[in-house]
């Protein structure tokens, strides 16, 4: 009986890990499809140039009330219902998008997106915890890899519809056609293992054994989301974002600019830093389960640095696409390792504290673009990539923080109390 209920089990946990990953691997397109296509949408709507950095800054900044929003919203309801219902208003905001033909059509759409993507992240991150803890390995790096993978994807419908010269909404909606259904019946399957573990735990008072491991989890759990201790973890994520949004935004234009690049040669960075940070990603659980999360985070921020310093001393284009490269294998651990950090640190209260770190995803995203273009044009482009570098080394400083609960995942660092699932 007791076997035939493990099975049941872990044949629940395998459903909501592969569902958890569709949902990554939808946002990560829908994302891209919204951000690769900026041009076309300024064209559009006939935004100028000076009013296009606020509507861009106006995404995050709504994201991450969405996301603070949620921290409260999850005390009510599952994070699997938040996320049920947030990603179909996500793809259904990047469709109004690309329908509306007026400003106040445009700005409404976008500010409909930043909302409820905020909500979508903090939900998806927080599902994804819960499943790693219920697993007792880390398994965090395969779902950003799936986001990666839908990144990759989306950018090249954006490139095809770019290409064919199609409106705007002609390109959205067949994907929009097929992405919203299987999300909506993906979500079936959501499991949020960590509130349905700590019910039984609660439940299970049958024996002295069950009383002392329930007592000790409340006493690890009671403990509230102190910002002092989730402060170093927030600035990592606010270092990696800030790296981030530097190669999305100023890659091209470096290579081509200060590199001597081509002009088709310098779309080849972020690609090569995209498919990078999907390898790494794929890979980067074995990581983590062989040499614990510490390891990890400090080998990506040293690589992160090499990358960095490698842009800023380049050459030549191809040295500084190898420098881009680099960046993509360095930063892709830091961020999945940081929210999987946070449900360690603080085991019941996870959903919180991943909510208030998630706001530190934007935070990095509106600051870094502004600061390398800042410093690009008030010094040299080649001196503001020393910035990013010096921020993601810094990391290294806080690479302890990512061993804060002494159960690491995987090989010799396994859990006892795993549950058996593959």
């Amino acid at each position: 009986m007791t076997d035939t209920a493990g099975a049941k089990e872990s044949a629940r946990l395998r459903r909501g890990r592969v569902s958890l990953a569709l949902s990554f691997f939808v946002q990560g397109a829908t994302f891209a499809l919204l951000v690769t296509r900026i041009p076309a949408i300024q064209d559009r709507y006939g935004v100028s140039d000076g009013l296009l950095p606020l509507f861009l800054a106006a995404v995050p900044v709504l994201a991450g009330i969405g996301s603070v929003a949620t921290e409260n919203l999850v005390a009510r309801v599952r994070p699997g219902v938040v996320l049920r219902w947030t990603q179909p208003v996500v793809l259904l905001a990047l469709l109004g998008v690309g329908a509306g033909d007026t400003m106040w059509q445009l700005a409404l759409a976008l500010g409909v997106f930043g909302l409820a993507v905020g909500a979508l992240d903090a939900s998806m991150n927080m599902l994804g915890v819960s499943l790693q803890r219920a697993y007792g390995r880390s398994i965090m790096l395969g779902f950003h890899a799936a986001y990666s993978l839908g990144g990759i994807a989306g950018a090249s419908l954006a490139w095809a519809g770019a290409h064919w010269d199609l409106p705007l909404l002609l390109s959205y909606l067949p994907v929009v056609a097929v992405l919203l259904p299987a999300a909506l019946a993906g979500s079936r399957w959501y499991a949020d293992a960590a509130r349905e573990s700590n019910a039984k735990a609660s439940e299970a008072e049958g024996s002295e054994a069950q009383v002392e491991v329930a007592e000790d989890d409340r006493g690890r759990a009671a403990r509230p989301v102190a910002f002092r201790l989730l402060l170093p973890l927030c600035l990592v994520m606010a270092f990696a974002y800030i790296g981030d949004s530097t190669v999305s935004n100023w890659s091209a234009k470096y290579l081509q600019d200060v590199l001597g690049g081509s002009e088709e040669l310098a779309t080849v960075p972020y690609n090569a830093y995209m498919v990078t940070t999907l390898l790494g990603r794929a890979v980067g659980d074995l990581g983590v389960r062989r040499f614990g999360p510490v390891a990890v985070v400090r080998c990506g921020s040293l690589l992160a640095g090499a990358g960095f310093g490698l842009v800023a001393l380049a050459s030549g284009a191809w040295v500084g696409i190898l420098g881009f490269t680099l960046l993509g294998l360095g930063l892709c651990v830091v961020v999945p390792q940081t929210f999987a950090a946070a449900g360690r640190l603080f085991p019941a209260s996870s959903d919180a504290a991943v909510a208030r770190l998630n706001v530190f995803n934007y935070v990095g995203f509106l600051v870094g673009s502004p600061l390398v273009g800042a410093l690009g044009d008030a010094w040299s482009y080649r001196g503001a990539m020393l910035v990013p570098m010096v921020m993601v080394l810094v990391t290294l400083a806080y690479a302890r923080s990512f061993g804060a609960d002494p159960a690491l995942y995987g090989g010799g660092h396994e859990r006892s109390r795993a549950v058996d699932v593959g």
